[in-house]
């Protein structure tokens, strides 16, 4: 599907720049929706770590901040990009596909509503570019962010030695650590928050071991191993299948994108394995979760419980084809027994395989809007990508991490996280389901500011440090 004459329609109805200054009180005004806007933004990340109710209330602020200060200032400049224009034919087709009339939005009113309220969080990761538009401010969530994630490592690491984590909660029955939850869903959140993390770190005491000579410069280098060999070797211990092997990938895609890195990232590769082996020793329910489980998963695929879920999503949206069901499209249809069909001609499972999403997000959106939403979806998530590598790769990437490495390392790292959440052969949560729906757009946020503070770099100053 063609999607570039439906992204000039799209862009032709967003709102037009005025030419006339707003007043005294709008700028007033909007200044202070800044303010407000930047503090609820410093503590999302927090209260994504515990408290998500309060975090998505947080990131309809930031949201809503961003569409009050437009319209004050009569600035929707950061509206009339493509990929903000793709973003919007995606969700008002998936909002078409939700409208309880004519056969459509099969989910009634509630998925109405919902669908209505999901752009809240492109626009949240849109708002982020024009926040954090100073090195101050980015320094602070960058640094909010890295702590959040050394807190879930650092309880991660109390839960392996201890048997508990700091609130008193032991593993998980399965052998999985919790981190500082009761259920194991620390993983998929580390997975993502590790690269930007590590990636910095790692880059940062390189460059200060290429200063140093003798001794210092083999403990700066064995350092900068460590800290990305050891998340690693935690992302095993926490014993989540689809954690580790994401973050395995994330590892390769950081060793192609940073050529200083390449050593570091391979030893990582692979003591991973080792790491999962030595667990048969350390901790036999992590390894039992993480071979034993996922080889019997694997080999009995169809048949499982995964499986099972993917293959009723590919009948609902067969049996769908173009609108889908509209929002929550396989919760409300996966009971149906229209859709009980098997790959072997069996019920496929029935209404006892049902769960509120398929694990998937590219089946969500196939589900939810059909194959238009399907294409939909892809443009849009591709063109995220695209904005967020925006000068990673390339000669001018090259010469630009040499001035700036750290900067570069931390563009890489949140680029790695927004690729491998999106890495269609993967099982995970539902597209904006909080947690980790609040933190990919908070890490998709962070990596649209990055893009925007690297082109005005070279196109505004020609001098890459003015920007940094």
């Amino acid at each position: 599907m063609n999607t570039m004459p439906m992204v000039g329609a799209a862009r032709s109805f967003l709102p037009r720049v005025a030419t006339q200054a707003p007043g005294r009180l709008a700028r007033r005004i909007a200044r202070g929706l800044d303010a407000i806007s930047l503090l609820a933004l410093l503590a999302v990340p927090l209260f994504l770590t515990h408290f998500r109710g309060i975090a998505e209330a947080l990131i309809d602020v930031v949201a809503v901040g961003l569409l009050l200060r437009s319209a004050l200032r009569r600035d929707f400049a950061w509206a009339a990009s493509t990929t903000f224009a793709l973003t919007l034919l995606w969700w008002a087709w998936l909002v078409v596909c939700s409208i309880p009339v004519a056969g459509l939005g099969q989910g009634g009113g509630h998925s109405f509503v919902q669908a209505l309220m999901t752009i809240r969080f492109p626009v949240f990761a849109f708002a982020l570019p024009g926040l954090l538009r100073t090195r101050r401010r980015r320094a602070w969530l960058a640094g909010i962010v890295a702590g959040c994630c050394l807190y879930m490592l650092a309880q991660c690491a109390l839960q392996m030695v201890t048997g508990h984590n700091l609130f008193g909660t032991a593993r998980y029955p399965d052998g999985s650590l919790t981190g500082p939850y009761r259920q194991p869903r620390v993983g998929p959140v580390l997975s993502r928050l590790i690269f930007p993390v590590m990636l910095p770190a790692s880059v940062w005491l390189l460059v200060t071991a290429g200063r140093r000579r003798g001794v210092a410069r083999v403990g700066l280098s064995v350092l900068a191993a460590a800290s990305v060999v050891l998340p690693v070797l935690m992302m095993v211990m926490v014993g989540q299948r689809m954690p580790l092997l994401l973050t395995v990938l994330g590892l390769l895609v950081a060793g192609l994108m940073i050529a200083r890195l390449r050593l570091v990232v391979l030893l990582g590769c692979l003591l991973a394995p080792v790491g999962v082996a030595a667990s048969a020793v350390i901790a036999p329910p992590a390894f039992h979760h993480l071979v034993t489980v996922f080889c019997a998963q694997i080999a009995h695929f169809p048949s499982s419980a995964y499986g099972r879920i993917a293959w009723r999503a590919v009948v609902i949206a067969h049996e769908n084809l173009f609108t889908g069901r509209g929002f929550d499209g396989f919760r409300t249809g996966c009971p149906m027994p229209v859709y009980f069909q098997g790959l072997f001609g069996a019920d496929g499972g029935g209404a006892r395989i049902c769960v509120q999403h398929p694990h998937n997000h590219y089946l969500q959106a196939a589900t939810d809007a059909g194959l238009p939403g399907l294409v939909l979806f892809c443009a849009m998530i591709l063109a995220w990508l695209m904005a967020c590598g925006r000068g990673l790769v390339g000669r001018p990437a090259r010469a630009f991490r040499r001035l700036h490495p750290i900067w570069q390392a931390w563009r890489v790292g949140l680029f790695v996280a927004l690729f491998i959440h999106e890495w269609p052969i993967a099982s995970t949560s539902a597209f904006t389901n909080m947690p980790l729906g609040g933190w990919f757009f908070l890490l998709l946020g962070l990596g649209l500011t990055g893009r925007q503070a690297y082109m005005q770099a070279i196109g505004q100053t020609n001098r890459p440090e003015a920007a940094f």
